[in-house]
């Protein structure tokens, strides 16, 4: 799996030009270098080689005392210069490893090289596109090059495997990676083996990949279509394959090209990188806890099933607040609950204190769970602390058992025909008076009507 990974940076890899946004005007994040003008000098951009170095020292790689970079040469219209500066024989780093649910994927590079810009096709679907256009917003802008070896087994499998990718990458703060805004590119080379054999066959590059469900697809799509080739007597040709959302199925786009057809060559306007042994070393000891290893941690130390353990560890911001929500209500799984149920989906962060304080209220039933929803919302809009909110709403729960005694009573006089179908056996009755005797009072809390109802009609 080669996975482009575009690290967050201000500025494209060997210019000043600002790394745009989606919907920016075609062509507006330019200059003479990225334009690949006569005459220009590239100049090495520090932050993406920081980010490129965490993501490897995450990753476990090597990482050696020399790296340069090369020219990679070919033509094509999105690529100004006729060539791309990328690594080749002396990349970042080597050697590295993803854990994956329990076994590993090695990692054979990490490495930096420059985007290329982006063809627009014109036309109508009767004639197709009559005109092409080139916008270089990206062009020029860094890309890290995460290439792993055939280690994936199957579509789940990578699916996964990009999925903790970008997890890891997230938590360490080396790239935002949302594939819809084209921040993580996954691209599968594929190919199959006969059963009982270790050698590979011929395999295929699928390009353009843009969510885990098309990579999905689009892998059971692939191997599929090279086992059906294979057992018809024919050859699986190397070549670049796209795929088609809309028809759910791989397309062939060109012929695969071997390493010595770029016909690569040092960079001469760029000086080789000696990685200096003691920045290497501050940026291992400021990476964050990873994503495996606070996933064990919350299952060790906080009792979480593997599965709550594992949604909240992919978020580090969500994880560190759920630790501290837990230690403030010292409720782990309830708070496991909100964090998962509540906060996750509503793309907000509450304070852990107000967090824990919600579910204390729900706890101890001082609220409902549905206003428990209800306060925490307004409380990570701006207002106020639960307690607060509760005493303004006037939400708080009546939990006195005279009072709640009062109304079961009063409910149980004025419904005889119901009473007496509950005395009959007709069980479901008594959801009916509960609600008459929330009806009476919204607060009553409807744990201890229910119960009160149990008694007096046994």
């Amino acid at each position: 799996m080669e996975v482009h990974v575009q690290p967050r940076t201000r500025t494209k890899m060997f210019c000043g030009c600002a790394i745009g946004q989606l919907g920016d005007p075609p062509n507006s994040n330019v200059c003479e270098v990225c334009m690949g003008m006569p005459g220009v000098l590239p100049v090495i951009n520090k932050a993406a080689v920081e980010a490129c170095l965490k993501t490897a020292l995450a990753l476990k790689c090597e990482i050696p005392r020399h790296t340069k970079f090369d020219r990679k040469n070919y033509m094509y219209p999105d690529l100004p210069k006729g060539y791309q500066i990328s690594q080749y024989d002396l990349p970042m780093s080597v050697n590295g490893v993803l854990e994956l649910d329990g076994r590993q994927v090695r990692i054979r590079r990490v490495h930096l090289e420059e985007d290329t810009g982006k063809l627009i096709h014109a036309g109508d679907k009767l004639h197709k596109a009559r005109e092409s256009f080139v916008d270089l917003n990206r062009a020029g802008v860094p890309l890290m090059e995460i290439v792993s070896e055939p280690d994936i087994r199957s579509a789940d499998e990578a699916r996964d495997y990009a999925q903790a990718l970008r997890t890891l990458l997230r938590t360490i703060g080396a790239s935002e990676a949302e594939m819809e805004k084209g921040q993580l590119r996954a691209e599968p080379n594929i190919s199959i083996r006969r059963y009982g054999t270790d050698d590979l066959g011929v395999k295929t590059e699928l390009k353009n990949i843009n969510s885990f469900r098309a990579l999905h697809r689009a892998i059971e799509f692939e191997v599929k279509r090279q086992i059906e080739v294979v057992e018809a007597g024919g050859t699986v040709v190397q070549e670049t394959r796209g795929w088609s959302e809309a028809e759910q199925r791989t397309f062939s786009q060109r012929s695969k090209e071997f390493a010595e057809d770029y016909r690569y060559f040092p960079e001469p306007d760029l000086p080789p990188l000696e990685l200096d042994r003691a920045w290497i070393e501050d940026l291992r000891r400021a990476l964050p806890e990873l994503p495996g290893s606070r996933r064990a941690r919350l299952i060790s130390d906080y009792g979480l099933p593997a599965a709550d353990a594992a949604s909240i560890a992919a978020d580090r911001d969500l994880a560190d607040l759920f630790e501290a929500a837990a230690r403030a209500s010292g409720d782990n799984k309830r708070t496991a609950n909100w964090v998962i149920g509540e906060v996750a989906p509503s793309g907000k962060s509450p304070t852990p204190d107000h967090l824990a304080e919600v579910v204390t209220l729900v706890a101890t039933g001082k609220i409902t769970r549905d206003q428990g929803r209800e306060v925490l919302a307004e409380s990570m809009n701006g207002g106020g602390s639960p307690s607060e909110i509760v005493a303004k709403r006037g939400l708080a729960q009546v939990s006195d058992p005279a009072a709640v005694r009062a109304a079961v009573e009063a409910v149980i006089a004025e419904n005889p025909k119901a009473v007496q179908d509950y005395r009959a056996g007709k069980v479901r009755v008594l959801d009916f008076l509960v609600a008459q005797v929330l009806k009476r009072d919204r607060q009553i809390d409807r744990s201890l009507a229910n119960d009160l109802l149990k008694e007096l009609l046994s």
